[in-house]
């Protein structure tokens, strides 16, 4: 079987990345023959790396005319992932947008519709879903060794950024650029992956500062709380502006405590379950045996990023299960929109949003601000969501 052709829209750091791993052979059974930037010099330096001038393209328009591909990687800034998707997709290509997988609901929602009716697969760069340790939460939880949960809580501040960080790039930190901050760029992995593991909340509350710690227009600190279905409530907080900074998830289910931290899992273990041994036991002050297990979760076999091309290829070519499909890119994408609404409207907002409702406060803001910033920068090249 040949090899398929990758075409990539997008050379910032991340589209660069990609680029190397197909180059060194990381992923079996593709290769890149055609790139896409606005920059002249990103396109230069892929025609360095051994890319034929003709495979290289300065617009979308032209790529999607002329290139010779059977699929598409998409790393460009986060406004751009929807619409370029749906022009790969209407065009029978395989596609791989990098997260998140929009700016609001509305657009993810209108990609998602045409990836339903359309052949190519469909897949989203949610690499923090190959990490072992997620993956082992994800087991547990969904073997039902860890029972029905009742709350989770996940501390996400060792994003630190300087001011420097902000300020050096046209589209970041701006409404119209990036749509939002630490919410839209540093978090779309720990909120897909608060979804993927604990399910989708039905009511969302948030406080979010705006500019608390820099001086930038969108969010750079937040603490939202969260209500599921079945009672069960979490907390997610996260900011750019805290020194020394935490990452801590923190699940509680019926039989005990799985807590995730400094890249060390531990399940505390209940021998009976809460709800059972509140129920039945005769002691006022008694508590479940607990058993304090510390969770083996594996080495990774290759860089996150790689393991997620791997799969979308071996998808492509054999049929391999999705580990990261695309339509679910939404689900980050609504909790990131839902807590940034409750933030300006004050008010709990319930999931499903109002997708139009959103854009609106959303088009609001974009039409007030006040900042200016160096238009040069602000090119298809600069990466969606670059550390």
């Amino acid at each position: 079987m040949k090899n398929t052709r990758i075409g990539i829209i997008g050379l910032g750091s991340m589209g660069e990345s990609h680029f190397g791993a197909f180059q060194k052979g990381n992923v079996p059974g593709a290769e890149v023959t055609a790139v896409c930037d606005t920059d002249p010099a990103r396109l230069a330096w892929a025609q360095e790396q051994g890319l034929d001038a003709a495979a290289c393209f300065d617009t979308p328009d032209a790529f999607f005319a002329d290139a010779q591909v059977d699929a598409v990687m998409i790393a460009t800034p986060h406004y751009y992932h929807p619409p370029l998707a749906i022009q790969a997709l209407e065009k029978g290509l395989h596609v791989l947008v990098e997260k998140p997988a929009g700016v609001y609901t509305r657009q993810v929602r209108e990609m998602n519709a045409v990836a339903a009716d359309a052949p190519g697969v469909f897949a989203i760069m949610f690499n923090q879903r190959m990490q072992p340790a997620h993956r082992k939460i994800k087991d547990l939880i969904d073997s039902g060794e860890l029972g029905e949960i009742r709350r989770v809580n996940w501390i996400i501040t060792n994003w630190f950024r300087s001011q420097a960080y902000y300020d050096g790039g046209g589209w970041r930190a701006t409404w119209q650029g990036e749509g939002g901050g630490a919410l839209v760029n540093q978090c779309p992995h720990q909120l897909d992956l608060i979804q993927w593991l604990c399910g989708t909340p039905t009511r969302v509350s948030a406080h979010c500062a705006f500019g608390k710690y820099h001086d930038i227009e969108v969010e750079d600190d937040v603490t939202a709380f969260m209500e599921y279905a079945n009672g069960a409530t979490g907390v997610f907080i996260t900011s750019t502006g805290e020194a020394p900074g935490t990452n801590r998830l923190e699940i509680v289910g019926e039989k005990g405590r799985l807590v995730l931290e400094n890249d060390t899992l531990t399940f505390r273990r209940n021998r009976v379950p809460m709800s059972e041994f509140c129920r039945t036991t005769t002691a006022s002050f008694a508590k479940p045996e607990c058993w304090t297990i510390d969770i083996p979760v594996g080495k990774m076999p290759a860089a996150e990023h790689t393991l997620v091309m791997r799969n979308w290829v071996n998808a492509i070519r054999d049929g391999e299960e999705l580990l990261s499909p695309g339509v679910e890119g939404i689900q980050g994408v609504e909790l990131c929109n839902a807590m940034l609404m409750s933030a300006w409207t004050g008010q709990p907002v319930d999931l499903p949003i109002d997708d139009d409702a959103y854009y609106d406060l959303l088009q609001e803001r974009i039409a007030a601000s006040t900042v200016v910033k160096d238009e040069t920068r602000n090119a298809v090249a600069d990466l969606a969501g670059s550390f």
